[in-house]
């Protein structure tokens, strides 16, 4: 659900200096020698700007922000009435004025120091206007935005001083006056063509009118509604300008307002990606420029290219020349400095880890040294970053080569926003490309249940020289902040572009096969490093770990093989295809005079009216259009108090787009109905439906408030140092990764406690954690040659290897797939078949004689074969026989349900009896191991008899609980049928096909698509 935003202005501020103040120097400076000044706040413009104060109901006269209000009361000076005349500069008036109500938030003490970072200078000289931007930041992370444009007025050449005229000097001095828009909104270059259009009604202006004219063009402002996520953006005009406030594209996209190509311009490929790696490590970064305008543009398109990773740390693009002491804070942060300060902050005490970074020349360095102490990306991410980037076309000019000259100002405008919109959305593709690259697989070692990542495996994945990468991205806020999203299951623009990125076999192989491990074809025998385990004792090598032998579609695992060749795969030919939807542009009716009351009321009036007529020329079929129509039309109905057609629009979002429903605008308005409008209310049926439905949600908020675990938190998985009821197993295997079904976890808890008292030890659970991760990457490092691979599915892994053993076809060791067992034979690596799970005739334990010893060995008959396939496994023949007996057994009951995740389960048992034998070493360790023996048992009592019409007709069988603890029961299934469709050109006819999907949705807010 959206939250509303109400409207684009938050306060206009004019800052300078005092009238008096610049009397006094114009009489006794010389023009050689002028003297900085401290800039003051002159005038505070703030909605709202018209009331009706009959009317108690009202709810708001223009868009503005509902919050917490102060008094700002300029400085009192001594009333000059003789020096009030037609011709004095109202913006500088000395006397005393009324308090006037500005946001709570709004910080008018720094404010000046930011409107003139570098100071405020007199001129002998007119000089041109200057543009900058500005961020705010407050204690809860809320950023508020600012656009500022200094501009220069002759300070006056004479007035009246105690009655009499005084003779001004004979050189001119001209004062810079600064004025900010702020708002909630990054809209800069909609706030800098405002401004750009104000300032000609400047210029021409007489000096008593610049107070109301800055004050009306605040009021204008108020009355601009902000267009919704999606595909309408909103215009106005302010001559001799169209300016457009562009949407953003979805409910979690970021508005973007500037060129995101600068950085681009500004820095080199590599120096780029220096300084994206700084800010995911959180590294205490300064950007420098001589351009004030330069250092918030280019620090706003770096965060913008991480995107959805946000920025949690101190950020002031602009430091003005009395802020520098805050780049001695202790934490990180990123801030900007005129470039003349680079040298002297290099230099200074206690800054010698700060990255320097030079906009202007595009070069990077530490405080100490040059870029070679940098941290940098992994090679393949960065390689892939730059083959994209180097295909971007960044120069408008080579746009224009085929364009006549343009007469038009707002034609030639449109046309470059056109051209700067396409190349925003590619820069956005490659950027999320790039941080999906860096973070992919960050699913595989996440635990939903219990919020828990496994840090250690995760690392364990990655290449030497990228160790050092991502142990210090990992212990960022940044990074913290991502994994609550990946925890909290967001559906964001990078879950889509992972899922996207997979191939089309990963996809499928997730929901059918067994991602625990990667396929033998993808397997390298370097992809794992080896490490230490908790017990150096008991570990060889030890593997990765991933958490789950089973995951959806969107989670499926990927090695680390995997992923480079993910990586490699793309190339800038290729490119990734983004479809850009058509947008299309509401203008606004033309401004009311906007302090008086009935003409805003009015035009509110024409604005619902044009909208009305837009919804009735849109057809029914684009329903996301008419979303944002009613949107808006539900917005003004609001602002101009006709509450319960503005609940009538907001209602039919439920049936064209729910996303962008303003949830608490309509808690609102229902809260603030008067009895009249209840009774009004009531009479309508979708009116009545949308406000129970309100209230009941307001409940549910109440009732569930205070109740639910902590969304905030993340731990690191971590072995327990205490003994374990099963309670706390259950949650300790859980977040280990290893397991996640409830009845599997407790009969591992019965197996690992046979003979013992129902806990489980420590050092017992470290032992079997070490084991189960040494059988895991023993199985990561099998090679199989091509002679060997040819024999079995692409798909296969090999998930257990006995040691090498004496059998009836040769000397080798026994691999176990989840479809098979076959003989890898020593020295020169052939391959033998020795049986298909559901070949088999049977399994059981012999012995063959030799010399005078009895050895263990297992027989195995198949089906078809006359011939029995012997090995002599000595002491792991039982093991090796509750394995394949429970193989078997799974693979039975999955070919007469036609439902693949029984062998499944069956593998995931057949792993943790092997966990559980070589954890226990002990005389019951086989007996304990057979509790795990779910699906033998199964068949030997009464077997799960299918209908035989269900068999005929059953294909494939889903478990929508697949990767819960336990069972769910379904809510809602949809099916939807696959369409051909057949499209005709001139030349081709082309087809296009969607195949069949079901959609199942279960309690726990889980939909499964197959």
């Amino acid at each position: 659900m959206a939250e509303l935003p109400f409207g684009l202005l938050e306060a206009c501020v004019v800052v300078g200096a005092p009238s008096d103040k610049l009397r006094e120097l114009h009489q006794h400076t010389r023009s050689n020698d002028l003297p900085l000044l401290d800039p003051e706040v002159l005038q505070v413009h703030a909605p709202p700007f018209v009331s009706k104060e009959a009317n108690v109901n009202v709810i708001g006269p223009a868009f503005s922000h509902v919050q917490r209000r102060r008094s700002f009361i300029k400085k009192k000076r001594p009333d000059r009435a003789a020096e009030r005349g037609s011709n004095e500069d109202s913006g500088t008036r000395v006397e005393a004025s009324p308090a006037i109500s500005v946001p709570k938030d709004l910080d008018l003490i720094a404010l000046p120091q930011l409107c003139f970072p570098g100071g405020l200078e007199l001129a002998s000289e007119q000089k041109d206007d200057a543009y900058h931007f500005l961020v705010f930041t407050d204690l809860f992370g809320n950023r508020t935005h600012g656009v500022v444009v200094q501009y220069h007025r002759a300070v006056q050449e004479g007035s009246l001083q105690n009655g009499c005229r005084w003779n001004a000097p004979k050189s001119r001095l001209y004062a810079p006056f600064a004025v900010c828009i702020i708002s909630k909104f990054p809209y800069y270059n909609a706030l800098k063509d405002c401004l750009s259009c104000l300032l000609v009604q400047l210029r021409t202006a007489r000096q008593a009118d610049l107070e109301e004219t800055i004050k009306e063009f605040s009021a204008k402002l108020s009355l601009i509604p902000l267009p919704p996520p999606g595909q309408l953006n909103v215009s106005f005009s302010l001559r001799p300008l169209q300016v457009v406030l562009p949407s953003r594209d979805d409910q979690d996209s970021p508005i973007i307002d500037i060129d995101l190509h600068l950085p681009l311009l500004c820095f080199s490929h590599k120096t780029l990606l220096q300084v994206l790696s700084g800010l995911l490590q959180e590294q205490r970064i300064v950007l420098f420029s001589s351009d004030w305008a330069r250092l918030t543009l280019v620090a706003e398109s770096l965060l913008l290219y991480l995107h959805p990773l946000s920025w949690q740390q101190p950020y002031v693009p602009v430091l003005a020349r009395g802020m520098l002491d805050f780049l001695m804070a202790p934490t990180a942060f990123l801030m900007g400095c005129h470039a003349n300060h680079f040298d002297d902050i290099a230099a200074m005490q206690g800054t010698e880890d700060l990255v320097l970074v030079n906009v202007d020349d595009g070069s990077i360095r530490t405080s100490q040294s040059e870029t070679d102490d940098l941290p940098t990306m992994p090679q393949d991410v960065a390689e892939c970053f730059i083959s994209r980037a180097e295909c971007l076309q960044l120069h408008y000019d080579l746009e224009l080569c085929h364009l006549g000259a343009g007469t038009d100002v707002n034609t030639l405008r449109s046309q470059r926003r056109g051209w700067q919109r396409k190349l925003n959305s590619m820069i956005q593709n490659i950027a999320l490309e790039l941080v999906v690259n860096i973070f992919r697989g960050v699913q595989d070692f996440l635990n939903h249940e219990h919020r828990v990542f496994n840090s250690e495996e995760f690392l364990r994945t990655k290449e030497p020289e990228d160790q050092l990468f991502y142990k210090k991205v990992l212990e960022t806020h940044i990074f913290h902040s991502f994994l609550r999203d990946r925890l909290s299951k967001k559906r964001d623009s990078f879950s889509r572009m992972e899922q996207m990125t997979q191939s089309h076999a990963a996809r499928n192989a997730a929901m059918t096969v067994f991602p625990r491990r990667p396929p033998m074809y993808e397997l390298s025998r370097t992809g794992y490093n080896r490490y230490t385990s908790p017990n150096p004792r008991l570990s060889k090598r030890l593997g990765a770990s991933l958490p789950n032998l089973v995951e959806p579609m969107v989670e499926s695992v990927m090695s680390n093989a995997d992923r480079q060749l993910s990586v490699r795969k793309i190339s800038p030919d290729s490119g990734l295809k983004f479809l850009q939807k058509p947008l299309k542009v509401f203008r606004l009716p033309e401004f009311p005079p906007p302090l008086a009351y009935h003409y805003v009321q009015n035009y509110y009036s024409d604005m619902v009216s044009s909208l009305g007529k837009a919804i009735s020329a849109t057809p029914p079929d684009e329903s996301a259009l008419l979303a944002r129509y009613h949107y808006l039309r539900g917005l003004v109905n609001t602002v101009s108090n006709r509450r319960l057609d503005a609940l009538e629009d907001f209602y039919s979002l439920f049936k064209t787009d729910a996303d962008i429903f303003p949830t608490q605008m309509v808690k609102s308005l229902v809260d603030s109905l008067p009895d009249g409008e209840w009774v009004q209310a009531d009479r309508r049926p979708e009116l009545k439906r949308l406000i129970t439905q309100v209230k009941r949600e307001e409940e549910r908020e109440r009732a569930t408030q205070g109740t639910g675990q902590d969304e905030e938190a993340v731990k690191r998985f971590q072995l327990p140092k205490k003994y374990m009821h099963l309670e706390e197993f259950v949650k300790c295997v859980q977040e280990s990764g290893i397991v996640k079904d409830h009845g599997t976890i407790h009969r591992l808890f019965d197996a690992l406690t046979v003979g013992h008292q129902k806990q489980v030890s420590p050092d017992l659970f470290r032992v079997f954690y070490t084991i189960w991760k040494e059988t895991e990457a023993e199985a990561q490092e099998v090679y199989l040659p091509a002679s060997v691979l040819e024999h079995i599915d692409a798909t296969e892994c090999v998930f257990k290897l006995s040691s090498s053993v004496k059998t009836s076809r040769g000397v080798g060791k026994i691999a176990m797939t989840q479809r098979r067992l076959f003989l890898l034979t020593d020295g020169r690596p052939g391959y033998v078949e020795v049986a298909q799970y559901r070949d088999l005739e049977e399994v059981r334990v012999s012995s063959a004689p030799f010399l005078l010893l009895r050895i263990p060995g297992l027989k195995i008959r198949v089906q078809g074969r006359k011939e029995t396939f012997e090995a002599n496994l000595k002491t792991e023949t039982e093991l090796w026989n509750l394995m394949i007996k429970e193989m078997w057994a799974g693979r039975l009951i999955a070919d007469r349900h036609k439902d693949p995740q029984y062998l499944q389960q069956a593998l995931t048992n057949a792993l943790l009896m092997d966990a559980v034998v070589g954890s226990l070493q002990s005389s019951k360790a086989i007996y304990a191991a057979s509790k795990l023996a779910q699906f033998d048992r199964m068949k030997l009592e009464v077997p799960m008899m299918v209908p035989s019409t269900t068999a005929e007709l059953l294909k494939h069988k889903i478990n929508p609980s697949l990767n819960l603890p336990a069972p769910q029961a379904v809510d809602v299934l949809l099916y939807t049928p696959g369409t051909h469709t057949h499209t005709h050109t001139h030349t081709h006819t082309h087809t296009h096909q969607m195949n069949p999907v079901s959609f199942c949705s279960i309690p726990a807010d889980t939909v499964v698509t197959r």
